[in-house]
Order: C-alpha cells, then structure tokens, then sequence
C-alpha cells in the first residue's frame, strides 16, 4: 500500500533547490507526484529554511 507523504524544500543561495521526500528521505531535483524510490503519493512542498544558515555563513565570511 502507497503512503502519503510530501516533499521538503530545502532552499539554497548558490545552488538548486533539492526536494526530500518526507517518508523515506529520496532527494530529488525537483518535486514529483510519486517518490521515485519508496512510491508515496506526494500531497504538496514543506520549505524549510536552510538558506538561512547559507547567508549567515556568507555574512561572516565577508564581515556583515
């Protein structure tokens, strides 16, 4: 039996975006209504604000 599950966003500042199913963890380019690996029906994208912590690293790499 296929589950429900979603994709979580995970936002990058120099690069793509990656998308990670929520039941078993596939990272994919981008979302789909299947999970390639596990088959779960996908109900939507979660963000998550990774990126956050990008920009706070490139901020003090260059002393903002």
């Amino acid at each position: 039996m296929r589950t429900k599950a979603y994709w979580i966003r995970h936002s990058h500042i120099l690069r793509r975006d990656e998308y990670v199913c929520s039941a078993c963890g596939e990272t994919t380019d981008k979302p789909k209504k299947t999970c390639p690996n596990c088959g779960s029906t996908m109900k939507g994208v979660q963000g998550d604000a990774g990126w956050v912590d990008e920009m706070e690293a490139l901020d003090a790499f260059f002393d903002d």
